[in-house]
């Protein structure tokens, strides 16, 4: 990427649906009502030629205090300091508003370059806006339709010149990504799986209800205020992706919106929020499920944790704010036991304890981390498992339904991130539930796989006689005559 450009603008002019044209995907929320995008969102865009990432911002609004839209507009002007490039965004069917003059001013003050667009504005009732943005002083208005891709290449033309004089610093600076692996390097040795690159880093979601501190955990393993924060529930919407090397390992952590019970979610916009999350936890290979100390364990805590287990990721339970906790140590016991109480699934999985606000307990949750994820890219040697399977059976035969005596013979390891496995079997329809679970809990103890989801699949040997089942052909005329004549020669 070349360079960096932040869409910025007052709320509801289309920041966020330029964003997702730029970057050719429906990344960010987009909806009718303003004040949609709070936190700061990067992609790879594309246009034409040009590679650059493209970053979204919350809506300026003209707020200095604690609240809020003043948090929000601080960490949009942090976005205006680290962008290469802005482009500043006006509705041009509403014209020139008090507060895009404001803006025009600070962008003027602490951007380093800035590009003006009217946006919406395809029309004539357009025409009155973008002749009013002239007076704003930041040159000629590009005329902009996001949401119907006019103009785009207006905007490539005033982009490209401006790209080359970042080409030679992005080349400078640029990590090496995308590196060719060959055959020897991805064969997996006794010392486990390979460790995470730059280019494919480790990625890891965050989870939990609302409130429960998961904008500040990450803020606080980045070392700085990269993402919205405060005591209102619900701040987080988008699922937003910062990458890092966290105790030397490269990683990609998905902050999520808060998850509440599905009767509660009424609001399109949270339905959409909530959506975000679980994509984030489907392209993640480690959950976090963090808790709230004070109320763990909430129906929807497990619900969480449950999809994070069917969807076959590594999981992490980190309980928050457990600086505020005074009986730790009777507190630390009844979780533990709880957790193996009603997560049985998760049975060994890692339970941590943090304080995002002071950082204490996060060099655990990294260890944590990477635990799980040497777990669940584990691999069992076909000879081990079998002679351990020979010992389950022998401990504890599988039954016999109607009279009939289940077989298994055979079991490798199919599959790993989550492990999964496969058993030879007679009559693997009949084989009830709980020796499943038998199996299981043995190799989650036996070969040292805490917490991982295990996937076991019995599956029948079949038949080796290839026409057993098909209908016999009866022979034709000829067929009939030749049969006499061998009859004969006999």
């Amino acid at each position: 990427m070349s360079f960096s450009l932040a869409i910025v603008g007052r709320p509801n002019v289309g920041k966020s649906t330029l964003f997702n044209r730029l970057v050719g995907k429906r990344l960010a929320l987009v909806d009718d009502q303003p004040g949609v995008t709070r936190d700061l969102r990067e992609g790879a865009a594309r246009l034409g030629d040009l590679r650059f990432t493209v970053i979204d911002t919350a809506g300026l609004e003209n707020e200095t205090d604690d609240s809020l839209p003043a948090r929000m507009r601080r960490l949009t002007e942090r976005a205006v300091d680290m962008a290469d490039i802005c482009l500043f965004l006006i509705d041009a069917r509403a014209g020139v508003l008090p507060d895009d003059e404001v803006f025009a001013e600070i962008l003027r003050k602490r951007a380093r370059h800035v590009i003006l667009a009217a946006n919406k504005a395809e029309g004539n009732a357009a025409d009155a806006g973008v002749i009013e943005a002239y007076g704003l002083g930041l040159g000629e208005p590009l005329r902009l339709s996001a949401e119907h891709g006019e103009g785009m290449n207006e905007l490539y033309s005033v982009l490209l010149p401006l790209s080359e004089t970042f080409a030679a610093r992005a080349a400078a600076e640029a990590p090496e990504t995308e590196v060719d692996l060959t055959e020897a390097d991805t064969q997996e040795d006794d010392e486990g799986p390979p460790l995470p690159t730059a280019a494919k880093p480790l990625q890891i979601a965050v989870v939990g209800r609302p409130n429960a501190g998961k904008s500040t955990l990450v803020n606080a393993i980045l070392g700085e205020d990269r993402l919205l924060t405060g005591p209102e529930a619900g701040i987080t919407r988008d699922a937003i992706s910062v990458q890092m090397d966290w105790g030397g390992v490269p990683m990609r952590i998905f902050d999520t919106a808060g998850m509440r019970k599905r009767a509660k979610v009424q609001e399109k916009l949270e339905k959409l929020s909530v959506s975000d999350g679980i994509r984030a936890v489907r392209f993640a290979e480690v959950v976090i499920v963090l808790l709230d100390a004070a109320i763990p364990f909430e129906v929807q805590d497990l619900k969480i944790a449950d999809l994070a287990e069917r969807e076959g990721r590594a999981v992490v339970v980190a309980v928050n704010k457990w600086d505020v906790e005074e009986n730790k140590q009777d507190k630390l016991r009844w979780l533990r036991e709880q957790f193996e109480l009603v997560l049985p699934q998760l049975r060994g999985a890692p339970l941590v304890t943090v304080s995002a606000r002071t950082g204490r307990g996060l060099d655990k949750l990294q260890a944590a981390v990477m635990q799980a994820w040497q777990t669940w890219n584990a691999r069992v040697p076909t000879g081990q498992l079998n002679r351990w399977l020979e010992a389950m059976v022998a401990r504890h035969p599988p039954p016999a339904p109607q009279g009939r005596r289940i077989k298994l013979r055979y079991m490798t390891q199919a599959k790993t991130r989550p492990p999964g496995f496969v058993v030879m079997c007679s009559h693997p329809d009949k084989l009830p539930e709980s020796y499943t679970r038998y199996l299981v809990n043995g190799l989650r103890e036996d070969f040292d796989l805490p917490g991982t989801p295990i996937r076991l699949t019995m599956r029948g040997q079949g038949d080796k006689n290839p026409y057993k089942g098909r209908r016999e052909k009866k022979p034709g005329a000829l067929g009939k005559h030749l049969g006499k004549l061998q009859k004969k020669k006999d």
